[in-house]
This record gives structure tokens, C-alpha cells and sequence, in this order.
């Protein structure tokens, strides 16, 4: 009896190590794969994030073999940001007041001319269409003294004026040859992505072209009366990519 009593806890024994190594098996297998899921996640929005920075990377590189020499003499700078500022004052806008009628000078038309279809040639490239978001055309003003900096009526007529240009620059480029030879498809993107923003002096830049109000400097004015095209990618759509991958 005793012999029949030790081989049936023998068995019980075997029983419950067969149970737990059974268990640890299967805790091993769900942990090796969410290690997996885990990285595979993590590979997927790196790419993600590289298709992204590629594409950033391609326009920007497209912006300046197209801008950057051909225009130097209008003080042409293209930015990582996929910005081209132009901060040849005097090339620009004759002095005007904000209540006044707006027109360009010769030169500034001169350079819109030659500059419209090769930037539209680039927004309207098959790789970049679905990736860019938006087409800002900023117009920026300086301050004629130090101390008209906070007032606010003086404000409110810069952001008439810079707002009255930016409008003047986006009207010249769609009344272009090139843009009225488009496709009506071609056309309807460009008025959906593109805006004309006047913003005063509230970006203004100092005399090292750096923002005033990150520097602390003093406004530049022939630095910060300017124009700018900027383009802006889709965040939005990587964003949404990339929660979707987290909490798949």
C-alpha cells in the first residue's frame, strides 16, 4: 500500500511539472511575440518617419538646384524648412502705404515671371502631390522706427499692407502664362493648397536674419520686409500613420 501511495504522488508530481512547464512554454511564446510585434511596429514607423524626412529632403533639394543660383541677385535663400525667402527690399514693392493701391515694381515682376513656372513645376511634380499640404505666399514687413514695435494701430496697418502684397505676389502667379495652360485638374489643386498670408512684423527678423522674438534683437527692417513662399508638407498624414501603427 504504502509503495501504491508513493507512485500516485510520483504521478501527481509529473502531472503538475508537465502543467507548469506547459504554462511556461506558452508565457514564452506570447512574450517572444510581442517582442516581435513590438519591433516590427517600431521598424514600420521608423519608416514612416524616413519616408517623411525623405520626401523633405527631395523638395528641398529640388528648391534649391532650381533657386538658389539663378536667383542670388534678388538675395534668394532656400531653407530646410522648404521656405525661399526673398529680402531684396528694394527689388520688391515701392514704398507704398497701406490704403494705397497695390502694384509691384519691374524687377520683382521681372523675377515672378521667370520664378512661377519653375515653382509650379515642382508643386505639381507626381512624386511631391500627394505630400505637400499647402503653398503659403507670406508677405512680411519691417517697422520704420524701434518704438512703433507694440503699437497696435501701426500693427493693424502693416498686416493690411504686408496682407495687401502677399495677395498682389499670388495674383501675378495664377494670371502667368503657365498656369492658365494648365489642366483644369492642375489648376484646382493649385487653388486648394495655396494662401496668401500678410503678417506683418510678427516674424520679423534681426540683422543676422535670425527671428527677433527668438534672439532678442532689434528688427532689422530691410531684413524682415520680405516675401516668402513656403510649402508645407502633410504632416497631418504621418501623424495619423503613426498613432494608427501605435495602437494597432
Amino acid at each position: 500500500m504504502a509503495l501504491g501511495k508513493t507512485n500516485n504522488s510520483d504521478n501527481n508530481w509529473i502531472s503538475f511539472s508537465d502543467i507548469m512547464t506547459g504554462l511556461m512554454v506558452i508565457f514564452m511564446v506570447i512574450a517572444i511575440s510581442y517582442i516581435l510585434q513590438a519591433q516590427n511596429r517600431e521598424k514600420e514607423i521608423d519608416k514612416i518617419i524616413e519616408n517623411y524626412k525623405t520626401i523633405q529632403n527631395k523638395i528641398y533639394n529640388d528648391l534649391d538646384s532650381t533657386f538658389t543660383e539663378r536667383f542670388k541677385d534678388y538675395n534668394l535663400k532656400v531653407n530646410p524648412d522648404l521656405s525661399i525667402q526673398i529680402s531684396d527690399a528694394n527689388a520688391l514693392f515701392p514704398v507704398q502705404f497701406y490704403d494705397q493701391e497695390m502694384y509691384l515694381t519691374q524687377r520683382f515682376s521681372d523675377f515672378l515671371n521667370e520664378f512661377t513656372p519653375l515653382f509650379f513645376e515642382i508643386i505639381l511634380k507626381e512624386e511631391y502631390v500627394n505630400d505637400i499640404e499647402e503653398i503659403r505666399i507670406e508677405g512680411h514687413t519691417g517697422i520704420q522706427t524701434e518704438n512703433m514695435e507694440f503699437d497696435t494701430e501701426y500693427y493693424q496697418k502693416m498686416l493690411i499692407l504686408s496682407q495687401k502684397r502677399s495677395n498682389k505676389v499670388l495674383e501675378t502667379m495664377i494670371n502667368h502664362s503657365f498656369y492658365s495652360n494648365l489642366t483644369e485638374d492642375q489648376k484646382s489643386l493649385l487653388r486648394f493648397i495655396s494662401t496668401s498670408n500678410g503678417l506683418a512684423f510678427g516674424k520679423a527678423l534681426d540683422s543676422t536674419g535670425n527671428f527677433k522674438f527668438h534672439s532678442g534683437n532689434h528688427i532689422s527692417h530691410s531684413k524682415s520686409m520680405r516675401v516668402e513662399f513656403r510649402i508645407v508638407t502633410n504632416n497631418q498624414k504621418v501623424i495619423d500613420e503613426w498613432i494608427r501603427k501605435t495602437i494597432d
